[in-house]
C-alpha cells in the first residue's frame, strides 16, 4: 500500500515536474510572443502617429491653398469689380474721401455714385473691400431711413459727389429741412449765391412742389417735344444738355410726414412718377415717398445698409465727407460761377483727334465758348454759305480769324479743305501759314496766302479770277454727274479731289474800293462767287473794320445778301442788322456771332480764346504738317514787300513746254512776274515775226536795267548758241550791263561811240540770208544817243534812225531782235519817225514810271490803261496775247550777276 502511494507519488511528482517544465516552456513561449506583439503594437502605433502627422500636415496644406487661391480669387475679383465701378464711378463720383477731387466731364451725368464699401477692411478675414455703388441722375429717386447720423452723411456724401461730377451750374439743390432749417447740410451753404442752392422752410413745401411739377410740365412740352423720351436721350444724341438737373432733398421724420397735406402728397407723387425723366430727382429721408421701380430704397441698421440694388449685400458706409472740404469746394465753385466760366484756349478749339471730319456736308468748327462755357460752333454750307466779318481797329478780326481758321484745320484734312488767305492791311498775318527761312513748315490745307498787298489790289482780282475758274470747273464735272451741288458731286465722283474752298478777304474794302477796272470786276467776281458758289462748296470769308462808304457796293445789295453769317466784334458797324446793338455792349475779346443775316433774334455771344500766339500756333502747326500728304507742294505766298529773285541759272521751266504738235515754241524773254495766283514769268515770245521786239520804258534806270537784264540772261539759257550784242548808251547803266556781259562772256560790246557801227550791220545784214540762230541785240538808253543817230552820215547813207528803224521793223523775220530802253514815250516815238509814228514794230512792251494816258499810242485802250506808276511795278503789254496790259514785278537779279 505504502509502494503504491510511493509510486503513485513519484508518478505524480513525475507528471508534475513535466508539468511544470512544459508550464515553463508555454510561459517562455507566452513571453517571446507578448514581446513581439509589444513590438508589434509599438510599430503600429509609429505609423498611426505617422499617419496622423502626415493628414494633419495634408489638411493644413490644403487649408493654406484653399485660403490662398480664396484670397487670389478674390482680390482678382475685387479687382475687375473696382475696374468696373471705375468705369461706372469715374473721378470724383466713386473716389474715397482721401483721394476725392472734382472732375467735370465731357458727357452727360449718368455715372453711378458710392456710398460705401462691400467686404470687410480686413483681407484675412473676408477677403477684399469693393466699392458700393448706387445710381441717382437720369436714373432714380433715393428714399433712406434708419440710423439718421449715418443718412445724413450719406446724403451729404451723394450731394458732394454729384457737384463734383457734373459741369459746374448743371445741378440745382432744393433742401426742404423743417427741422434743423438748413443747418444738416449747411456745407452746402455758399452754392445758395450762385443760385444752385436753396433752403425751403417749413411753410414753403407747398411751392417747392408746386414749381417743381411746373417745370417737368414745361420741359416735356418745349424741350422734349415729342422728340426726345428724356434729358438724357438728348445728351446721347450728342447734343448739350439743355436743362440742369434739379434735386429735391427732402430732411423730414414722422412728424414731419404726418403733417404732409393730401395735396402735397399728389404734387409729390406727380414727382416720384414723372420727374426723371425730366432731371428731377427726389432725395428723401423720413418722408414717404411711393415705392415703385425708379425709387431705391436705403436702409442702415446697425452700421451696415442694405439697398435693393446692391442685391441686399451688407455695405460698410463711407463716412461723412469732411465738412472742410464740403465748404471750400462749395465756395470755389460759387465763386467761379459768380465770375462766369473761364475763357475757352485755343487748343481747346482741336479735337483730340486731326482731320476726323468730312466737308461733303459742310463745315463746322467753334471760334469760342459760350456763356456756358460750351463751344460755340461756326457753319459754312449751303446755309449759311459766306460770312462777313466786322470790327474797328484793334476790335480782334485778326485773333477771331486764327481762332476760326485753327479750329477748322484741325477737324478738316487738305482732302477737305482749301484755304485762300489775303490780308490787304499793312502787315503779315497770315504769313506764319506759308512756309519762310525762319520756320520751313506751312499749314496743310493753305493754298494761297497773299501779305502786305494793300498797293497790290490786282492779286486780290487774280485770286478771284482764280476761284471763278475753279467754279467753272466744278459746274462742269456737276453737270456731267447732274449734280445740284457739292456733297451730290462728291458722291457721285469719289475719285476726283473736291474739297470745299474758304477764302478769307481781310480788309476787303480795299479790293473794291474806287471807280477803277479792278473795282468793278472785283466786285463782279465776289458777286457772282457768293451767288453761285454755295452750291460748288466755294465759300467767302470778308472781313473789314466798316462797310460804310464802300461806293463799289452802292447798289449791290444782292452781295451782301448772300452773306447771312454776321460776326460782329466789340464795335462793329454795320455789321448786323440797324436795330441790332448788341456789338456795342459786348465786352473785348467777345463777339456777336448771328446766322440770320444780323437780325437781333439770332444773336449769340461768344467769347474768344487767345489763338495770336505764335507758340500755340506753332504747335498745332507743326502737327498738322508732319501729317501732310506726301507729295503736297507748299502754299503759293505773295508778299507785295518782297521783290522775286530772278534764278542764277535763268532757267524757268514752263518755258520749254511744246505746242499741241510737240514743237517746242519761239524763245522767251523773262520780263518779270505775273502778280497771279502761280507767280508765273512774264515772257515775251521772240519768233520770227514782225514787231517780235521788246521795249523797256521809263526812268527808273534799276529797273529797267532789271527788265532787261533778266530777259537776256533767260534767252541766254534757252538758246546758249545765241548771239548777243550789248549797247551801253548811258553812264547810269554801265554797271549793270557789264554784269550783263560778264554773264555772256561771248557777247559783242558797244558804246555810244561805236552803236552805229552796230546798226549799220545790222541794217546790212537784213538784205541776206537768215542767220541759224537768233541775234539779240540789248540797248541801254536809246535815246540817250538820239542826237548821234539823228546826224546824217558824211557819205550819204542812212541815218542811224534809219538804221534802228530798219532793224525794228524787218529784223525779226531775220532772227533778229531788239530789247531797248527809252526813257520816255515820246521819245521812243522820235526814234520811229516823231509825230504820226507807228508802233508796229514794238510788240511788247514794259512801262514802269510812266502814267497810263501816255501809254494811249502802244495800248487799244482809249486813252490808255488805268495805270499810275508803283515803286517796282511795272505794266506789261504783248500785243500778240494781252488785250489789256498786266501788272508785273521786275526781278532782282542774283548778287553776282546783277
Amino acid at each position: 500500500m505504502a509502494s503504491r502511494w510511493g509510486g503513485l507519488l513519484a508518478a505524480v511528482t513525475r507528471d508534475v515536474a513535466a508539468a511544470r517544465g512544459l508550464a515553463r516552456l508555454a510561459a517562455a513561449s507566452a513571453g517571446s510572443a507578448r514581446s513581439r506583439t509589444a513590438a508589434r503594437h509599438a510599430v503600429v502605433r509609429a505609423a498611426h502617429t505617422a499617419c496622423l502627422a502626415q493628414l494633419t500636415e495634408a489638411r493644413d496644406t490644403t487649408r493654406r491653398e484653399i485660403t490662398r487661391h480664396y484670397l487670389r480669387e478674390s482680390t482678382r475679383l475685387a479687382a475687375d469689380i473696382a475696374g468696373v465701378a471705375g468705369v461706372q464711378a469715374p473721378g470724383a463720383a466713386g473716389a474715397p474721401w482721401r483721394d476725392w477731387a472734382p472732375v467735370a466731364p465731357s458727357g452727360g451725368g449718368g455715372a453711378l455714385l458710392r456710398i460705401g464699401t462691400i467686404g470687410s477692411d480686413r483681407p484675412g478675414e473676408c477677403g477684399p473691400t469693393v466699392p458700393a455703388l448706387l445710381p441717382l441722375l437720369d436714373r432714380t429717386h433715393l428714399t433712406l431711413t434708419g440710423d439718421r447720423a449715418v443718412v445724413d452723411g450719406i446724403i451729404a456724401g451723394l450731394l458732394l459727389r454729384v457737384l463734383g461730377s457734373t459741369r459746374p451750374g448743371n445741378v440745382r439743390i432744393t433742401v426742404y429741412d423743417p427741422e434743423h432749417l438748413g443747418g444738416g447740410l449747411a456745407g452746402f451753404a455758399p452754392l445758395g449765391a450762385a443760385g444752385l442752392l436753396g433752403f425751403v422752410g417749413p411753410g414753403g413745401l407747398t411751392g417747392t412742389l408746386d414749381d417743381l411739377v411746373e417745370q417737368i410740365r414745361r420741359i416735356n412740352e418745349s424741350v422734349l417735344a415729342g422728340e426726345y423720351a428724356s434729358l438724357a436721350d438728348i445728351t446721347a444724341a450728342g447734343r448739350r444738355r439743355p436743362e440742369p438737373w434739379r434735386l429735391l432733398v427732402l430732411l423730414g421724420d414722422a412728424a414731419t410726414a404726418a403733417e404732409l397735406t393730401a395735396a402735397q402728397r399728389a404734387q409729390l407723387d406727380r414727382i416720384v412718377r414723372t420727374g426723371i425723366a425730366c432731371g428731377v430727382h427726389v432725395v428723401s429721408r423720413g418722408l414717404p415717398v411711393r415705392p415703385g421701380p425708379a425709387v431705391e430704397s436705403v436702409t442702415v441698421a446697425g452700421g451696415r445698409v442694405r439697398c435693393a440694388s446692391l442685391a441686399a449685400l451688407p455695405v460698410r458706409p463711407d463716412p461723412a465727407p469732411p465738412a472742410g472740404r464740403v465748404a471750400a469746394f462749395c465756395r470755389e465753385l460759387a465763386e467761379r460761377l459768380v465770375a462766369g466760366p473761364p475763357p475757352v484756349r485755343f487748343a481747346d478749339l482741336a479735337p483730340e483727334k486731326l482731320w476726323t471730319h468730312g466737308s461733303a456736308a459742310g463745315l463746322g468748327a467753334p471760334v469760342g465758348a459760350g456763356p456756358d462755357g460750351e463751344l460755340v460752333e461756326v457753319a459754312l454750307g449751303d446755309d449759311p454759305p459766306h460770312a462777313l466779318v466786322g470790327g474797328p481797329s484793334g476790335a480782334g478780326k485778326t485773333n477771331l480769324l486764327y481762332a476760326w481758321l485753327g479750329a477748322l484745320t484741325a477737324r478738316y484734312s487738305p482732302d477737305e479743305l482749301a484755304l485762300y488767305l489775303l490780308d490787304f492791311k499793312e502787315g503779315v498775318s497770315f504769313a506764319r501759314f506759308a512756309p519762310s527761312p525762319r520756320d520751313p513748315s506751312w499749314l496743310p490745307q493753305v493754298r494761297l496766302v497773299g501779305v502786305n498787298i494793300n498797293s497790290d489790289r490786282e492779286f486780290g482780282l487774280a485770286m478771284l479770277r482764280h476761284l471763278a475758274d475753279e467754279l467753272r470747273r466744278r459746274a462742269r464735272a456737276a453737270k456731267r454727274y447732274d449734280a445740284s451741288k457739292l456733297a451730290e458731286l462728291r458722291a457721285e465722283d469719289p475719285g476726283g479731289h473736291w474739297p470745299r474752298i474758304v477764302a478769307v478777304i481781310d480788309e476787303f474794302q480795299v479790293l473794291v474800293t474806287g471807280r477803277d477796272a479792278v473795282a468793278a470786276e472785283a466786285v463782279n467776281l465776289l458777286e457772282d462767287l457768293a451767288r453761285r458758289g454755295r452750291s460748288q462748296g466755294i465759300h467767302l470769308v470778308l472781313a473789314s473794320q466798316d462797310v460804310s462808304g464802300i461806293e463799289a457796293l452802292w447798289g449791290r445789295s444782292a452781295l451782301i445778301a448772300q452773306f447771312t453769317l454776321r460776326i460782329a466784334l466789340p464795335k462793329a458797324r454795320r455789321i448786323l442788322a440797324e436795330t441790332n446793338a448788341a456789338a456795342d455792349v459786348i465786352p473785348r475779346f467777345h463777339a456777336v456771332v448771328n446766322t440770320d443775316s444780323g437780325v437781333p433774334d439770332a444773336n449769340r455771344i461768344v467769347r474768344l480764346p487767345d489763338a495770336g500766339d505764335r507758340a500755340g500756333w506753332r504747335v498745332l502747326q507743326d502737327e498738322q504738317w508732319h501729317a501732310r500728304p506726301d507729295g503736297l507742294p507748299p502754299p503759293r505766298l505773295f508778299d507785295g514787300d518782297a521783290v522775286p529773285v530772278f534764278p542764277a541759272t535763268g532757267y524757268f521751266p514752263d518755258l520749254a513746254a511744246a505746242d499741241p504738235e510737240g514743237h517746242t515754241g519761239p524763245p522767251a524773254a523773262v520780263v518779270g512776274e505775273t502778280i497771279d495766283v502761280r507767280g508765273r514769268p512774264a515772257v515775251v515770245r521772240l519768233g520770227r515775226v514782225p514787231g517780235r521786239n521788246l521795249a523797256v520804258l521809263g526812268s527808273r534806270t534799276g529797273e529797267a536795267c532789271a527788265v532787261l537784264g533778266s530777259a537776256a540772261r533767260s534767252l541766254a539759257a534757252q538758246v546758249p548758241t545765241a548771239r548777243f550784242s550789248i549797247a551801253c548808251l548811258d553812264g547810269d547803266a554801265d554797271h549793270a550791263a557789264r554784269l550783263l556781259h560778264a554773264a555772256l562772256p561771248d557777247a559783242h560790246w558797244y558804246d555810244p561811240d561805236t552803236v552805229d557801227e552796230l546798226l549799220a550791220e545790222l541794217a546790212d545784214g537784213l538784205t541776206g540770208a537768215v542767220p541759224d540762230q537768233p541775234h539779240y541785240v540789248v540797248g541801254y538808253a536809246f535815246d540817250a544817243v538820239a542826237g548821234r543817230l539823228a546826224g546824217k552820215p558824211a557819205d550819204g547813207g542812212p541815218t542811224g534812225h534809219e538804221r534802228l528803224r530798219a532793224v525794228l521793223a524787218r529784223g525779226p523775220e531775220h532772227r533778229v531782235h531788239l530789247l531797248g530802253w527809252w526813257r520816255t514815250v515820246p521819245r521812243l516815238r522820235d526814234d520811229l519817225g516823231g509825230i504820226g509814228a507807228r508802233f508796229d514794230a514794238i510788240g511788247a512792251w514794259v512801262a514802269l514810271d510812266v502814267h497810263g494816258g501816255e501809254l494811249g499810242p502802244l495800248c487799244p485802250q482809249p486813252g490808255g490803261p488805268d495805270w499810275y506808276p508803283r515803286p517796282h511795278r511795272g505794266l506789261f503789254f504783248d500785243r500778240s496775247v494781252h488785250r489789256t496790259p498786266e501788272l508785273v514785278i521786275p526781278y532782282e537779279l542774283p548778287a553776282d550777276a546783277a
